[in-house]
């Protein structure tokens, strides 16, 4: 199993945020033309500019691409890990 992340920022601040919090996983960056991001259905425009971001959120794919989970964070709290990890544990067994 793998974890990655993904987010609209460009690749020097994801390396920044990353060293910053010295994550255990990479970072990777859709930017500038966020095709993962409007892919997965999770992009949204912010504030009067209507500045493109992805909203928080979290999918669990198998190694055979099928999406087998998806998350999406509704409120501005840390994400509950409990119910991902356990679909995670359960889909590696499967596997």
């Amino acid at each position: 199993m793998e974890l990655l992340g993904i987010s609209a920022s460009n690749p020097f601040s994801q390396k920044t945020f990353a060293d910053s919090l010295k994550l255990p996983y990479p970072l990777l960056s859709d930017f500038p033309d966020m095709e993962v991001i409007r892919n997965y259905d999770v992009l949204k425009h912010v504030g009067e500019a209507k500045r493109p971001m992805a909203k928080p959120s979290y999918f669990l794919i198998d190694k055979q691409g099928i999406v087998r989970g998806k998350w999406m964070q509704t409120s501005p709290d840390v994400f509950p890990n409990d119910t991902f990890l356990e679909v995670a544990r359960e889909l590696e067994k499967k596997f």
